[in-house]
């Protein structure tokens, strides 16, 4: 029995298809191991968002190959769509596998230690030999859906459903439609029938993912196309399913038909992840993102018509080239406006192959980080109060795990609108454990973290399901 240990970089659909991958491998007869133990093939799912994220995918390889040099390297992932060159003559790496080959994983290293031999020692010091059993293929001739899927999933009560891959859209900062490829999306009935699996397992909540959620279905034929909102339909009629969270949404998404619908959906966690990047139009448009701060003002506004205090969350980038100190004032102000449950914060990266990277006017790091700083901290202030809006009312919370916060131990899980909450630990509470318990929350544990009290003792079976 072979050893494999796989490392992940990047988003969620990365962690996704690195699970995918597992899987797969493990029902080829491979052991899982450790990323930090010895194994015969290490696979690295990588990352290329940023300049970054390439320097932390190359560090990874090279990790992999000192911890057993005769081991099997596999780079996989947008980093090899995007320097597959540079990897294909870097003699750390032995295979090179590209996104949508992923779902062959097994297939491609059987094949790879066949042609090595048996223990493959000998030839994978040869490199030449070791390079002429690589596997690099250009995404961009993809045209359908890779179709990858998971029977479980790394955490215990929630599982990631990959729904669609590729992006269209073409942001003058980024690189992922150049390695990820134009949109592609999976079948409904495919989707369907993983969460169907998945909810049967005991998984309580899903959350679809994708590199661009709301494209999902615009590759179909036009009789088929019904869309995002058709599949959450489908999804809701689902028995076992209780919760579906959404990954990140494109704000023209956000009409008053998706979301009055929604709204009436049982299943829908009332948690929106709505791109903003600047709360300035001109930077806006700098970025090529196809929306005002009118029209992404207008969606939040209907999203809190349907829903009680939803998640609003959001991704923000400061120092793009050329943000003026009265461009970022506008985004500051936007935000308060707005006031979002939780802003992913990120400094502008120069990212090499993209039109913002040859753009004119890039700012200092020292701008960038300041500008950073003071929008980490108004996120701080309005994440907090947000969370104790809900301070002595009855919320469901869906119980994940046992910590250990300030050296006292809680069972923690997360609200439908993904605050979390925590419950005192005792010795029955490992019976709650992946269960929906109806509680209140009645205090502040530490800024994140919100004190669940449940009413009836543990042992005469509170409100769960």
């Amino acid at each position: 029995m072979r050893k494999a240990a796989l490392h992940n970089l990047g988003c969620k659909v990365n962690a996704y298809e690195t699970e995918a991958m597992q899987q797969q491998l493990e029902a080829a007869g491979y052991e899982i191991v450790s990323f930090q133990e010895q194994a015969d093939v290490y696979v690295i799912n990588t990352c290329s968002v940023t300049n970054i994220a390439d320097r932390k995918s190359r560090q990874m390889l090279h990790r992999a190959k000192k911890m057993n040099p005769r081991g099997v390297v596999v780079a996989a992932g947008c980093y090899v769509q995007a320097a597959k060159e540079s990897l294909i003559a870097d003699k750390a790496v032995d295979l090179v596998i590209g996104n949508n080959r992923k779902k062959d994983l097994a297939e491609i290293l059987e094949d790879y230690f066949a042609k090595a031999g048996e223990g493959g020692e000998e030839n994978r010091e040869d490199t030449e030999s070791a390079k002429a059993c690589s596997y690099v293929i250009d995404i961009g001739k993809t045209r359908e859906y890779e179709p990858l899927s998971i029977e479980k999933d790394a955490e215990h009560t929630r599982a990631f459903i990959k729904i669609q891959d590729g992006c269209n859209q073409f942001c003058s900062y980024c690189i992922i439609p150049y390695t990820r490829g134009r949109v592609r999306s999976r079948k409904p009935e495919e989707v369907i029938g993983e969460a169907r699996r998945l909810a049967q397992a005991g998984y309580r909540e899903v959350v679809l993912t994708g590199i661009h959620l709301s494209s999902y279905g615009l590759d179909f034929p036009e009789e088929e196309r019904e869309g995002l909102l058709g599949l959450l339909i489908k999804l809701d009629q689902i028995p076992d399913l209780q919760r579906i969270r959404l990954g990140s949404l494109e704000p023209r998404i956000i009409t008053e038909d998706f979301v009055k619908t929604l709204s009436g959906l049982r299943t829908i966690c009332p948690h929106f992840h709505l791109s903003l990047q600047s709360g300035c139009d001109e930077t806006l448009k700098r970025m090529n993102r196809h929306y005002t701060v009118r029209q992404y003002e207008e969606g939040c506004r209907l999203l809190r018509e349907w829903f009680d205090r939803p998640a609003i969350t959001t991704d923000v980038i400061a120092g793009f080239p050329q943000e003026t100190e009265e461009e970022f004032q506008k985004t500051v102000e936007f935000l308060k406006k707005i006031h979002f449950y939780e802003i992913h914060v990120f400094k502008y990266s120069r990212r090499a192959g993209t039109r913002a990277a040859a753009m004119e006017g890039q700012l200092p790091e020292a701008v960038k980080a300041a500008r950073s700083d003071l929008l980490l901290t108004l996120e701080q202030k309005m994440s907090r109060e947000y969370r104790q809006s809900f301070l002595g009312e009855d919320r469901e919370v869906l119980l994940e795990e046992k910590v250990t916060i300030e050296g006292e131990e809680y069972l923690i899980g997360h609200t439908r609108e993904y605050v979390k909450a925590a419950l005192p630990w005792k010795q029955e509470s490992k019976f709650l454990e992946g269960r929906l318990v109806t509680g209140r929350l009645i205090s502040m544990i530490n800024p994140e973290t919100l004190l669940l009290q449940i009413e009836a003792p543990l042992d005469e079976s509170p409100k769960v399901v």
